[in-house]
């Protein structure tokens, strides 16, 4: 913790010393560039609006508009505090288009920080310029993908999942854990870069296209960690293979949970209570640090509209980054007010990096494989269906069918009797 605090008075004192007094996040279409010592800077857009005064900033991913609106500025320096994943930007203004400073990421035991610096380009919006002006092949669809560290001694399966208009690429890639959310880029000649940044996931895909078919040469970035490799093959078939429920359940033991967690006010809630009794109960185990969970949160919160009249309860169980629960509470309270949830959201005291996480909270399971999972509990208050990880709406077609795979088992387990 020290040496954080020495980096960033370091990089925000050195920035003091150059930045004028300005003060003004002035509107338009921003550039920012998380930096890395190897210079695969992670790239994204944002836009600068007004409201009621006040700066608002949008993160733009693809599709996805990110509002984030906790900004204060004080003389000649910003600190941007994102809604989700306790992360911030803090950072001095250069001019009145330019900003720079550092992103700052809460872990449980340390601070990730990156250098950070953006740009105001006006009405212009780009995230990677284009050198030729012609794709060598349209690689729209679906590829089977695979992941590797350097040595070759881990290899992640995947499906990547791509969008190209003309030079213009979005998509993203499912894994068993969830997707890596919107993702958006370019196809320039031969050479194609992709990245996404939301607070949580700060990731940059650059590979070759050999041709319509193959895509090799691939580097994965991660924030500051070391670059992985991918490769991929043009498959319309292309699947993961998945966890089914009955190699998550632990044999010789009832399917039937029974925990005790406090909530976001600190009291105690039962899956025992009476509001459970006799219903369809949709168990969500996440975190507030978890981009994926914020994808299934926000569709589960449609659920619960759509199927609360109907029998249907909603609990999610978070697993936060420590066991401190003062910490926790804040996290995920901050959470569910941003996305609107109704439905009670329990803090377990472990934390995610627990190995013991299942054996301590939820002993009918063998393992908590991905985050988040998903239990369908039927009416006797057995376990009937697990779903590991979430495709979310950054994923297109498999967003869809993901959402119908639990519409159908929701309506299933309200049909039987």
């Amino acid at each position: 913790m020290k040496r954080t605090v020495w980096v960033l008075t370091l990089l925000i004192g050195g920035l003091h010393a150059q930045a004028q007094q300005k003060n003004n996040l002035t509107g338009g279409q921003w550039r920012g560039e998380l930096e890395r010592a190897d210079g695969n800077n992670i790239i994204f857009n944002f836009e600068v609006n007004k409201k009621a005064d006040k700066p608002v900033i949008y993160i733009r991913n693809a599709a996805e508009r990110l509002a984030v609106d906790d900004i204060t500025i004080v003389q000649d320096s910003v600190f941007i505090r994102l809604p989700f994943f306790d992360s911030q930007f803090r950072a001095v203004f250069i001019n009145d288009n330019q900003i720079k400073g550092v992103w700052i990421k809460r872990l449980a035991d340390r601070n990730l920080v990156m250098p950070f610096a953006a740009v105001n380009n006006g009405t212009k919006s780009y995230r990677f310029k284009t050198l030729v002006k012609k794709p060598v092949a349209d690689i729209t669809g679906r590829w089977a993908t695979s992941f590797s560290d350097a040595e070759h001694k881990r290899t992640v399966e995947a499906v990547g999942v791509f969008k190209q208009e003309g030079n213009a690429l979005t998509g993203s890639f499912l894994t068993p854990s969830g997707d890596y959310r919107y993702l958006e880029g370019v196809v320039d000649g031969d050479s194609l870069k992709l990245s996404g940044f939301d607070g949580g996931y700060a990731l940059l895909f650059t590979a070759k296209i050999d041709d319509e078919k193959k895509i090799s040469g691939g580097k994965y970035i991660s924030g500051v960690g070391a670059p992985r490799i991918w490769e991929a093959n043009k498959d319309a078939t292309a699947a993961l293979a998945g966890n089914s429920s009955s190699e998550l359940l632990k044999q010789g033991v009832p399917p039937k949970l029974d925990f005790t967690f406090k909530d976001v006010n600190g009291k105690p809630v039962s899956i025992n209570e009476s509001r459970f009794k006799n219903k369809v109960v949709v168990v969500q185990i996440l975190g507030s640090w978890c981009p994926n969970c914020m994808d299934e949160m926000v569709f589960m919160a449609e659920v619960y509209k759509k199927y609360k009249s109907k029998g249907v309860e909603i609990v999610g169980l978070a697993y936060e980054r420590t066991s401190d629960f003062t910490r926790s509470q804040q996290s995920v309270r901050n959470f569910m007010k941003r996305l609107k949830v109704e439905f009670p959201v329990l803090i377990t005291p472990v934390a995610v990096s627990d190995p013991q996480r299942a054996e301590k909270t939820l002993p009918q399971l063998e393992k908590i494989p991905a985050f988040p999972t998903t239990l369908f509990i039927d009416r006797k208050g057995e376990i009937q269906k697990i779903h590991a990880g979430f495709n979310g709406p950054g994923t297109g077609d498999d967003y869809e069918k993901q959402k119908k795979e639990y519409y159908d088992i929701i309506d299933s387990l309200l049909a039987a009797q």
